[in-house]
């Protein structure tokens, strides 16, 4: 292999990548590699992943559906995390109405 060709090929890739990340599909590969899987990586390990054969860039469409997705992932990872808060805080007057009602006869 020329490592010199290698890495020239990977400079010219990343030249072509406009933003610091984007989106690549993986490619089905001899050693295990799953075909179809999306993931979001900095320019310089896509580049590399395009050269050596595991993954191409992803079409516009291809690169908008993933974000849609993973934005849809993250408001519902939100949702259920200050779900999980508000359901550990209670307010001042919701602990004395417990109290009270858990010690009938006292007052704060």
């Amino acid at each position: 292999m020329d490592l010199r060709a290698y890495y020239q090929k990977i400079r010219n890739t990343e030249a072509d990548i406009a933003d610091e990340h984007t989106v690549i599909v993986s490619l089905e590969t001899g050693d295990g590699g799953t075909a179809g899987r999306m993931t979001e990586a900095r320019r310089d390990l896509a580049a590399r992943m395009v050269v050596e054969g595991r993954a191409r860039l992803a079409s516009e469409a291809e690169r908008e559906e993933f974000q849609k997705a993973q934005q849809k992932r993250w408001q519902q990872a939100r949702r259920r995390e200050q779900a999980s808060v508000q359901g550990g805080v209670l307010s001042e007057q919701d602990l004395k109405a417990i109290r009270n009602a858990v010690r009938p006869g006292t007052q704060d």
